[in-house]
């Protein structure tokens, strides 16, 4: 018996089968083999009177978006599968991210304070045998999903917006005039907020096969040695299975969360799941200084997340778009949708209320509230270089030497450099003098991430920085507009609204 068949056995419930499952689908999906839904189909027929501005699918962020509309007087539905119940494990974010709650009257100070579970600091950046980083307030915050989400459904409600929980999505059908939802709900605009296996998202993606995959597994567990800091992103050991691991923790409520994770392709050599638990088992206990056997494991914790080069995706209906996961709205480096959302609430509120408003829902206007980002596509790079494909051989220490003096010359650059990025937000200034310094300082670790990550990802790469740089410049003249837009019709406003928001969120320009 493996470890790993030890441990998850004696947790309630059928955890290893769980784990199992997601390994079949993850098989599946690295082979391209994972059946193409065909659920959405269009009709040229008018639809008639529809019941509903917004139907949403996926509860669990769909909440979110569809408490924020709600309370903008939108009439809206929101379909979840099962009963709307957040996960017992917290969701990291940092406090002023937060913020966007309070704004948008969904959460009192009040309210949000009750929804914080644990806060921490400081917060460490630690790489093997190399630099090592500590930062106050960033992802330090714990939110407790069940209070979050039940506070909001209570909002949506007493906003008049409709609730069917234990109703999943099975079909929709876009006319000229509206979408019906499983031959029962007319809306005019369907928001897929489903996650990443959304089977709108599949139909809209024909089974393409994702270009990377982040791996995640953990565990909430007691009986760790008293520590009231955290790890962001840390690396105690050199490459192992052609990947490079990383790892999280952090105090949770009921103890002390640990998570190790590794990006890769999608190649089906790959290791699975159930091969990288067991390894975070055996290197748990030297990386936290406490054996397996002094802890009471309360949960375990498993996913992958692809990543594809086409995000935000944007689906090839009218009337339709994604929201969450269900878009891909985060980089390649994050595995959670919870802080895309949140950081993206205002900005798809807004603009689903526009596009409402102004009868702007054709696929050229609504592509626009899930715009081209080159503050994330440049990303990609980095992703790159963090990763290792099957068949490349570098140094098992490349990875942590590269990392250790990117991170040495931002903490030397400061806070503005620094906190961004590790809240998955570039900037141009800030990437622009890290990596002049990375250059200037480091140029035998910069040579040799060279061919690991390929002329054709760098000369890709190049275009999207300056492409970041183009969208902050503009971005800087968008208050100068806002005069000028004011005197234009409903339709006019929305596209520009669009345009300055792209950029501002394209450029890193919402990070405050």
């Amino acid at each position: 018996m493996s470890l790993t068949e030890d441990i998850l056995s004696q947790l309630p419930g059928d955890i290893l089968g769980g784990l199992r499952r997601a390994d079949a689908v993850l098989a599946s999906l690295r082979t391209g083999s994972v059946p193409v839904p065909e659920v959405v189909k269009e009709n040229s027929q008018p639809l008639g009177d529809v019941e509903w501005d917004v139907v949403i699918c996926g509860g669990t962020l769909g909440i979110l978006i569809a408490a924020a509309l709600a309370c903008r007087g939108i009439r809206v539905a929101l379909l979840e599968r099962g009963i709307l119940r957040g996960r017992e494990q917290e969701w990291n974010i940092s406090r002023h991210e937060l913020g966007v709650f309070v704004e948008l009257g969904l959460l009192s100070e009040g309210e949000l304070e009750n929804a914080i579970a644990t806060e921490y600091n400081p917060a460490r950046v630690a790489f093997h045998e190399g630099t090592e980083v500590w930062v106050e307030d960033v992802l330090n915050i714990g939110v407790n999903p069940v209070y979050l989400l039940e506070t909001l459904k209570q909002k949506f409600l007493a906003a008049d917006g409709k609730l069917f929980e234990n109703t999943p999505f099975n079909a929709a059908v876009v006319h000229p005039d509206g979408v019906i939802i499983n031959n029962q709900f007319k809306t005019r605009l369907l928001i897929d907020a489903m996650g990443h296996f959304s089977p709108i998202t599949q139909q809209a993606r024909n089974g393409d096969i994702p270009d990377a995959l982040c791996l995640v597994v953990g565990t909430c567990a007691s009986g760790f040695p008293e520590n009231r800091s955290g790890d962001l992103l840390l690396s105690n050991t050199s490459l192992q299975n052609q990947c490079q691991y990383f790892w999280e923790a952090f105090p949770a409520k009921d103890g002390r969360t640990t998570y190790m994770f590794t990006y890769m392709d999608a190649n089906p050599q790959r290791l699975n799941l159930e091969a990288l638990f067991e390894d975070y088992l055996h290197l748990m206990p030297d990386y936290q200084g406490v054996e397996l056997n002094q802890l009471d494991i309360k949960r375990a914790l498993f996913g992958f997340f692809p990543s594809y080069r086409q995000s935000p995706l944007q689906t090839p209906w009218n009337r339709i778009i994604t929201a969450g996961d269900s878009s891909g709205s985060q980089s390649p480096l994050s595995f959670g949708g919870f802080g895309a959302m949140v950081r993206h609430l205002k900005r798809l509120s807004l603009g689903v209320y526009e596009a409402l408003q102004a009868d702007e829902l054709s696929v050229k206007a609504l592509s626009l509230l899930q715009p081209y980002q080159p503050n994330l596509t440049v990303t990609w790079l980095f992703q790159k270089a963090m990763s290792v494909s099957g068949n490349q051989q570098i140094h098992p220490q490349q990875i942590n030497q590269l990392l250790s003096a990117v991170f040495m010359e931002m903490q030397k650059l400061g806070e503005p450099v620094l906190k961004p990025f590790l809240q998955d937000v570039i900037q141009f200034s800030g990437l622009t003098q890290t990596l002049f310094k990375t250059g200037l300082l480091h140029p035998i670790e910069v040579i040799k991430v060279v061919p690991q990550v390929g002329s054709i990802a760098l000369l890709d790469w190049t275009i999207h920085y300056i492409n970041l740089g183009i969208y902050s410049v503009l971005s800087s003249f968008s208050p100068a507009l806002e005069p000028w837009i004011k005197n234009m019709s409903a339709s006019q406003q929305y596209y520009w609204h669009r345009w300055i928001d792209s950029w501002k969120y394209g450029s890193g320009g919402d990070y405050l």
